[in-house]
């Protein structure tokens, strides 16, 4: 086999992969006897019938389209493992160029290659600087949090609806006059404030008193799923039947031992005030991460071939769907509550995927630039980290993963020690 690369526009190349006639007649060799017990010839039984037999009734290339579909991933990739420079970063794009009896058969693949960077300033980058202090109010919302969550749910009959009442209401609506189909309900539940009815609404049910009809007026969207109502104005008839509301827990040393491990409630704020440091303190380090890199992919100069964004937005997109089906959702079912196609579905992924693109090359080059090395250490603590992670051991984890695994393994160390060594040569503004 022999291989023949000719750069293209835009970091794409293409390659010119020439296999033997004697490999493509093995290929051939190969399809026949795959295929063979499919056809038929008259005077001979299936699977007995020869190859120039068949090849003489259907044509000589017959086992063509089968002998080039096993042969072109093969040669391909040899080629590229034998040619380790040529990091391609897409799929190819085939066309057979040479398919015939007796000649060596010849095939292009069109592919994105890695590209060049012009690694741009990288050491002293200036960021802002992320404000970490918890404050009182932020300790508040995080006990209000915990009250709705320890409320009881009490019956309310001396006084009329307030935002954010639980209701029980009938109600009936008409149009000039006239009631309209499915525009009456026994019995609703409705959360003042909850934005389940038409806009307006809920807001004209507070100061309803109960068990008293109330008028509301009201006009349905332009875009109203029913075409017939929508734009119209209309009037409901509403009776409040039930109004309740939560009470909430006093915030004292009682409500902090019942909803935390600790005695008094100073304890449980500090608690809470720790807890709130602690992810503050993650956040911003993600965040000076974040900017970091933004910074640098900024400063640096790369031509990304399209086929390569392509190829890492389908595997994000893979991946999105892989979690969602965790949770027992599937795409279609995604782009029913989302109202998204697989268009936009993709067109939304494409940013987050230049992103990753861009921060990998960027910190490859921080690597290469810095002559980042991962130490057998480094290496193992990784590993260990791995098997807790699968819960298995070490060592038998170390004997599942191949060179090619093990070389990923040490990119991804490298990288993040990069990122590390960016962060840790950054100025905060």
């Amino acid at each position: 086999m022999s291989l023949k690369v000719e750069k293209l526009e835009k970091n794409m190349a293409k390659l010119t992969i020439e296999a033997s006639a004697e490999d493509f007649e093995k290929a051939i060799e190969a399809a026949y006897h795959k295929n063979k017990g499919k056809m038929s010839v008259p005077g001979f039984r299936k699977g007995k019938v020869p190859r120039a037999m068949i090849e003489k009734m259907y044509g000589t290339g017959v086992f063509y389209e089968d002998a080039a579909n096993a042969l072109i991933p093969e040669a391909y990739e040899k080629e590229l493992s034998e040619n380790k420079e040529l990091e391609v970063v897409s799929q190819p794009k085939i066309d057979v160029v040479q398919i015939e009896k007796g000649k060596p058969f010849i095939f292009t693949a069109e592919v994105a290659v890695k590209p060049e960077i012009e690694l741009g300033k990288y050491k002293g980058v200036k960021v802002e600087k992320e404000d970490m202090e918890v404050t009182d109010e932020e300790i508040m919302k995080e006990i209000d949090k915990e009250r709705e969550s320890n409320a009881r749910t009490i019956n309310v009959e001396d006084r009329a609806v307030q935002d954010k009442d639980m209701t029980i209401i009938d109600f009936e609506g008409f149009i000039d006059g006239v009631a309209f189909e499915g525009g009456k309900g026994e019995n609703h539940p409705l959360t003042i404030g909850s934005g389940a009815f038409i806009p307006g609404f809920e807001e004209q049910l507070i100061g309803a008193e109960l068990n008293k009809e109330t008028e509301v007026k009201v006009a349905f969207p332009e875009e109203y799923q029913a075409k017939e109502l929508a734009g119209k104005d209309a009037m409901f008839k509403v009776t409040v039947k039930e109004i309740k509301e939560k009470e909430l827990p006093e915030v004292d040393d009682e409500f902090a031992a019942e909803v935390s491990e600790f005695d008094t409630l100073e304890e449980y704020k500090a608690d809470i005030k720790t807890k709130l440091t602690d992810k503050k303190t993650a956040d911003a380090k993600a965040k000076k991460e974040d900017a970091v890199i933004e910074a640098i992919i900024k400063d640096s100069n790369m031509e990304i071939p399209d086929p390569m964004l392509d190829t890492q937005t389908k595997q994000m997109a893979q991946d999105y769907a892989g979690r969602l089906q965790q949770q027992g959702l599937s795409l279609e079912q995604y782009f029913q509550f989302t109202g998204m196609d697989m268009n936009k579905f993709m067109e939304q992924m494409r940013p987050g995927a230049l992103k990753k693109i861009q921060s990998r090359l960027v910190l490859e080059a921080v690597v290469k630039a810095e002559d980042i090395k991962v130490s057998d250490e480094e290496f193992d603590a990784e590993l260990a980290k791995m098997a807790e992670m699968y819960q298995m051991e070490k060592e038998k984890l170390q004997e599942m993963i191949g060179d090619y695994e093990k070389e990923q393994i040490s990119e991804d160390i490298a990288i993040q020690k990069a990122v590390e060594f960016v962060v840790s040569n950054a100025k905060e503004k």
